[in-house]
């Protein structure tokens, strides 16, 4: 239909060669973090905060085969439930709310001990996971306390799982930067929790924009660079994050 209309080429449906090839069709990002955030001298995460929120690791001067790429858990999708519940708004502007509260300490500690988090990389989540029935246990375990403390606790929740997820499926020492994205990064309260988190492992949180993407864009971005692959004839997952059996060109191609 859009070439059709448009009268140009229209490569999409991204996913399913690497899911024939084995793998999950997602993440597919990983090969446009690869491209644009390696680094001779520093390893990076480069770690996106959407609803869901996920990492894609590369080593220093590390070829593509060695970069790891899995969801890490929640990003804004328990956040945001439990603002619009409590709260009646979609998300937690500029984590305001999260700022009065007080985090719950017993249960994150409880709520990490979801079978998602004990999984080995590669990885996704979605609603299934982190849904609606997720965000009401979060809710009915802290009952008794302020509204605010439920908003700062799901806050903490989606930091400390990013947290915990480097310190158990990534090599100390081997990365220096973690270099976020997505709508997650206007929340202050957030950054400030990640920043924390990432501290005590030597790690140096920084920004998308500073490497000139715009988080806002970023996807559009990695599935233009995606597209420009495919139409030279080049493969673009990243068998290491999706699990696929091999290197595979993606997306379909609809000419004019």
């Amino acid at each position: 239909m859009i070439a059709e209309r448009l009268r140009v080429p229209v490569i999409s449906d991204f996913r399913t060669a690497d899911m024939a090839a084995g793998g999950k069709g997602a993440p597919l990002v990983p090969f446009f973090d690869y491209r644009v955030y390696r680094d001779d001298r520093a390893g990076r995460i480069a770690q996106n905060i959407g609803g869901i929120a996920n990492l894609t690791a590369i080593p220093a001067r590390a070829p593509l085969e060695q970069v790891v790429a899995f969801d890490t858990g929640p990003g804004n999708m328990v956040m945001d439930a439990v603002t619009e519940q409590l709260f009646g708004q979609a998300y937690d502007r500029d984590g305001r709310i999260a700022a009065d509260g007080r985090v719950q300490e017993d249960v994150i500690a409880n709520l990490l001990r979801a079978p998602f988090f004990r999984q080995k990389p590669p990885r996704t989540a979605g609603r299934e996971e982190f849904g609606r029935e997720y965000s009401e246990r979060l809710i009915e375990s802290c009952r008794g306390t302020a509204k605010e403390d439920v908003v700062a606790t799901a806050t903490a929740l989606t930091a400390r799982s990013v947290g915990n997820a480097v310190k158990q499926f990534l090599p100390r020492g081997r990365f220096r930067e973690m270099i976020v994205s997505g709508g997650g990064t206007r929340n202050v309260t957030l950054m400030a929790m990640l920043r924390n988190q990432v501290a005590g492992l030597g790690i140096e949180l920084r920004f998308a924009e500073e490497f000139g993407v715009p988080s806002e864009a970023k996807e559009a971005m990695a599935f233009a660079m995606l597209a420009y692959e495919t139409w030279r004839g080049r493969p673009s997952n990243v068998p290491s994050a999706t699990g696929a059996k091999r290197a595979v060109l993606l997306g379909k191609i609809s000419y004019v």
